[in-house]
């Protein structure tokens, strides 16, 4: 082995700490004493608009996003503004960002750890009180933006942990 790789491998052994078979989360998005649900994958895009800054400078600023999420080989739920994630079986949640961890890459949006702020509906997410974004691949819109109300969609895929306390 290299020389570079090994030290990379070293270095992200100690930060991942020993293995195990859960997916080691980074300290800002864990969520202790919580139990997950339903775990499932989302494809879609996140949304950009291109806006004016405080700096009155145009950047693009995240909008929303757009995804279908599976279990298995069945389609589970939809995934949109709110942050809301709206299942099948017609329960449905609301998730504020209360944590954040960097993706793998520069083009991977963040891991994320989310409260539930408002339940819907009676089902699979009922009593869920936390989601977690994890496994992000892609999501980023870097570059300038030079006309004001213009979007732009990101291709992105995730993971969606839903966990409830105990």
């Amino acid at each position: 082995m290299h020389g570079k790789s090994a030290l990379a491998l070293s270095l992200l052994a100690a930060f991942l700490g020993p293995a195990s078979a859960e997916t080691p989360f980074p300290a800002a998005i864990a969520a202790p004493g919580e139990t997950p649900v339903i775990t499932a994958h989302a494809i879609g895009t996140q949304v950009y608009e291109c806006k004016a800054g405080a700096d009155g400078k145009l950047a693009w600023t995240f909008r929303e996003p757009a995804a279908t999420l599976t279990a298995g080989d069945k389609i589970v739920a939809r995934h949109y503004a709110g942050p809301t994630w709206e299942f099948s079986d017609g329960s449905a949640v609301v998730g504020k960002a209360i944590g954040n961890a960097p993706g793998t890459t520069a083009n991977d949006i963040a891991w994320l750890k989310l409260d539930v702020v408002s339940h819907r509906g009676s089902g699979t997410v009922s009593d869920v009180d936390m989601v977690q974004r994890i496994n992000t691949v892609g999501g980023v819109l870097a570059g300038e933006c030079d006309k004001p109300g213009t979007t732009r969609a990101m291709p992105y895929s995730a993971d969606y942990v839903f966990l409830r306390k105990g």
